[in-house]
């Protein structure tokens, strides 16, 4: 039983997941279970080019980011499982709980958070009566969303990035995954704003 569980290893999902791993320390994230299915194949980040994004060196490539992502995960919050080389075929739900299957395994989690690609190829069972036209592109595109208000389709089922309704922008994809992410700390945290940050210590 995972108590947040992760799916997509693009911007919007690592995002989360980093913000989720980097409150380990606090007394209410500190027992929590987390995992991210971290399926990159069909992320716009493979092909993309960054230039005009704050913090990454122009010429910065969107495939780089997503290996080091996960390398930055592993190496600064372990303790959040990285799930590879699978992909999520269903998604249902139990009295507590969801169930996500893929085609290898069989997970429960109390939390989920859909962080996959905006396109019409996405064929996550379980989630068609949320599927409307994606509000922010263009028609012809063929683009679609999970209806959602901030970010929650329904409780304990969340969205991020593109999928919920942004434009497909690194920046926004990234904070849209952080948004939920402290959605779910508040959540944690019993209803009380929660976030992280880290501070440069004084010297």
């Amino acid at each position: 039983m995972y108590d947040a569980l992760i799916i997509g290893g693009g911007a919007a999902g690592m995002s989360c997941a980093l913000v989720l791993g980097s409150a380990k320390p606090k007394a209410y994230a500190a027992n929590k279970t987390i995992g991210i299915i971290t399926h990159q194949k069909t992320s716009h980040l493979q092909t993309a080019l960054f230039n005009n994004v704050l913090g990454l060196a122009p010429g910065t490539t969107g495939a780089s980011i997503l290996e080091s992502g996960k390398a930055q995960l592993s190496n600064l919050y372990p303790h959040i499982e990285q799930i590879e080389n699978e992909k999520v075929l269903a998604i249902s739900k139990g009295p507590d709980s969801f169930f996500i299957k893929t085609n290898k395994s069989l997970y429960k989690t109390k939390i989920v958070v859909i962080a996959v690609g905006y396109t019409n190829l996405m064929t996550i069972k379980g989630l068609e009566h949320y599927i409307e036209p994606h509000p922010r592109a263009a028609i012809e595109k063929d683009r679609i969303w999970l209806k959602n208000t901030d970010h929650l389709i329904e409780k304990n089922l969340y969205v991020a990035g593109t999928l919920a309704g942004w434009r497909s922008q690194f920046a926004m994809a990234s904070g849209s995954g952080a948004h939920v992410a402290t959605d779910i700390l508040t959540l944690w945290n019993g209803g009380k704003h929660a976030k992280v940050h880290d501070k440069v210590e004084n010297l």
